[in-house]
């Protein structure tokens, strides 16, 4: 899992990879930090490539990403982008191990 910090980092991870899950973390939330557990344990049993942010240090990148997919910001948050677009969000509790292995 790689932490991605600007948006010339994130549009160029969507443009060379297909396939790839992104979550936007709280630092200070508790329920973040339960979902991005499920997260790392998600990505640790799969070959699935995961990238995220830490929504205090990466505020312009996670409005990018509202702005530009229409996607309501929500933290904790993750997708599964598909071919540049976002194929599938969960946030809060949705955000499981179980949930991801699903997709």
């Amino acid at each position: 899992m790689k932490k991605i910090d600007t948006v010339q980092e994130f549009e160029q991870l969507s443009e060379t990879n297909p396939r790839f899950f992104f979550m936007k973390h709280s630092l200070t939330c508790p329920i973040s930090s339960n979902a991005f557990s499920e997260y790392q344990a998600f990505l640790n049993s799969s070959e699935e490539e995961g990238y995220y942010l830490a929504v205090q240090e990466s505020r312009e990148l996670s409005n990018h990403i509202v702005e530009k997919y229409g996607i309501k910001h929500e933290s904790p948050q993750a997708f599964l982008f598909i071919e540049g677009k976002p194929g599938w969000n969960a946030s809060h509790w949705h955000i499981t191990e179980k949930e991801l292995n699903k997709l």
